[in-house]
């Protein structure tokens, strides 16, 4: 033996480690979602106070000292931080029982992976540790004590103010509206004039209050107070349109809870180099509604790509947060519309220029290449041609939305197709050849393979029959033609702005009258004269209800947009930025389908 022959010709071991990662990424992912950024590993796990909590952290190494980071959006929401205004991505100066302009708190930042990291190694208020077990940040605090509850009356609402003998934690959540009573028809009217809407909304802190003080903050219906040894849980009933601004003051140490219909703190977060975060009340006539927003300039090493819920599927939904925390986004916003019954997308969906799910209805869509962004109503006209000369019609590609005629299913579909509706015909087709067609059955009984080499044509109420063995060639045109030289597609509606002039025509897409009136919280996505992005959750006016269409179409004119596309709203409307949602309290925002994922690229 040759010495030095082991290292030339590579062990198995040594193979399947060269391999490992594009084995990995192809496991995940599948060939058509090969360009998708993989996530990266990254610690999951924070123990406050012994409360296991889902926020990510890090540790490095720096001039020999180990530093521990925090996500921002993360460290914000469990310690109760409020992250303040700054133009500097490396710096976040932060407000939590201080005074910023006597004595600021500013934290280094690190950007690594989707998440913005706070640098709390010199972090310390006195009595709290951090310390790291295994996989598991541990921070333990003091239990502050509750010395007071004060309740007042402002000009805008109720004022609690909570008095503590220390600085200490404290986290507000919305919590999930409760199940609709079950009511016979003849009651349902009367209960729809009595019952006004309410919301529950929970402030946790880490401190103890004495009986005394629990019952006298419990005397009113809207307000109840559960207290432990170590924790104290206020909980508020508050009509929806109402909530609470909860922030700390210093010299005494007092947390303020207002109860106010302009509960949204306004900012103005510059979070990493081109990536801006922007919350803000945009006035329309008498209404001031609240719009959260991310600025991104493409031309910062910052990328956008289409994504979906699940790796080896079309068909599946799943929270915002956990498909960006998947594919290792810094951020995303929902978009496309879906069938929430079976859970299949209704729009466009086009990635690396791979098509994953057709246009439907003329909707308006939003492309983009290299900076290069397009929005427009877009159709896509496809068809089959065989051997003998036969033409077919494709009607939709990879969609929930079922029509009368041929629709075509590929392997990114998923591993098999189950018939949408009954008594389909199911061909199959591979290296472009029919190898059988085979009756669907009844709808949702059956499965059938989707062949890897080739693709399901499904015959849907039409007399239509392709010979086994026919050659088949496809062929596709989008409309119009210049959409087809963008790689990447997302389509909702409808498309609001055009050339900085309102052009919404919701009956063009296909939407109806009762859907351009609804008032709903509402997701869109525009570019400005600057040739930036901006990703929005517009919600409720002050007050009141959420948008129209005409009305989101309005404040996004107001935000700067030269163009402008609706994408899906209501309670799917969800915001994402480093590891949170950021416009509103996860357990009130439903499962998507699809969202747009902002990414970090390598300078």
């Amino acid at each position: 033996m040759v010495k030095g022959s082991s290292s030339f010709f590579p062990t198995p071991a040594k193979i399947l480690l060269l391999l490992l990662p594009k084995v990995l990424e192809l496991l995940l992912t599948g060939e058509v979602r090969s360009q998708m950024p993989l996530p990266t590993p990254t610690n999951k796990e924070i123990l406050l106070n012994n409360r296991p909590l889902a926020i990510a952290w890090t540790q490095w190494q720096q001039a020999g000292k180990t530093h521990i980071g925090i996500s921002d959006t993360g460290f914000a929401q469990i310690l109760g931080v409020d992250l303040l205004n700054t133009n500097d991505p490396t710096k976040q100066p932060i407000q939590w029982f201080n005074e910023p302009k006597t004595n600021p708190i500013v934290l280094p930042t690190k950007l690594n992976g989707g998440y913005r990291y706070l640098d709390v190694t010199n972090f310390t208020p006195p009595g709290w540790q951090f310390a790291v077990k295994n996989n598991t940040l541990v921070i333990t605090s003091p239990t502050a004590k509750i010395q007071d509850i004060r309740l007042g009356k402002q000009t805008f609402g109720d004022r609690i103010v909570i008095d503590l003998d220390r600085p200490t934690s404290w986290q507000v959540n919305q919590q999930s509206a409760p199940p609709k009573p079950k009511t016979v028809i003849n009651e349902l009217v009367e209960i729809v004039k009595t019952q006004v809407a309410k919301q529950v909304w929970l402030i946790t802190i880490d401190g103890s209050a004495n009986p005394a003080i629990a019952k006298t903050f419990t005397d009113s219906p809207s307000q109840k107070i559960e207290t432990t040894p170590t924790l104290a849980k206020i909980r508020l009933n508050l009509p929806v349109g109402i909530s609470p601004r909860v922030s700390t003051l210093t010299n005494p140490h007092r947390l303020v809870i207002d109860i106010r219909p302009d509960g949204m703190v306004e900012k103005n977060i510059l979070w990493a180099d081109g990536l801006r975060w922007r919350q803000q009340y945009v006035s329309l006539n008498e209404d001031r509604f609240s719009v959260t927003w991310l600025e991104l300039n493409p031309a910062k090493n910052l990328k956008m790509l289409p994504f979906w819920s699940e790796a080896t599927t079309l068909v599946g939904t799943n929270p915002l947060i956990k498909t960006a925390e998947r594919y290792n986004a810094v951020a995303a916003i929902n978009s496309g519309f879906f069938n929430r019954k079976n859970q299949l997308p209704l729009g466009a969906i086009r990635r690396d220029g791979n098509w994953i799910s057709s246009p439907i209805l003329n909707r308006g869509a939003i492309a983009w290449n290299n900076g290069k962004i397009k929005i427009g109503r877009l159709s896509i006209q496809e068809s089959v041609l065989t051997n003998t000369g036969q033409t077919l019609a494709i009607k939709t590609f990879n969609s929930g939305y079922v029509q009368k005629g041929v629709a075509r299913y590929s392997s990114v579909w998923g591993a098999n197709y189950s018939p949408l509706t009954d008594n389909e015909t199911i061909v199959i087709v591979q290296n472009n050849a029919v190898t059988a067609q085979l009756p669907g059955g009844v709808a949702g009984k059956a499965n059938f393979p989707i062949p890897t080499n080739g693709y399901l044509l499904v015959v849907r109420g039409d007399n239509v029959s392709i010979p086994i063995g026919s050659i088949l060639r496809l062929q596709s045109a989008t409309i119009p033609a210049d959409f087809a030289a963008y790689p990447h597609i997302l389509a909702a509606g409808p498309v609001l702005i055009q050339n900085r002039q309102i052009v919404l025509d919701a009956k063009a897409e296909g939407f109806s009258d009762a859907f351009l009136r609804e008032k709903a919280i509402r997701s869109a996505i525009c570019t400005t004269a600057s040739g930036n992005v901006l990703i929005a959750a517009v919600h409720n006016r002050v007050g009141g209800a959420g948008s129209t269409l005409a009305e989101v179409a309005k404040v996004m004119q107001q935000l700067g947009c030269t163009e402008a596309l609706n994408f899906d709203g209501g309670s799917s409307t969800s915001l994402y930025l480093g590891g949170q949602l950021i416009n509103r309290s996860p357990s009130t925002a439903a499962r998507v389908h699809n969202g747009l994922g902002i990414f970090m690229t390598q300078p």
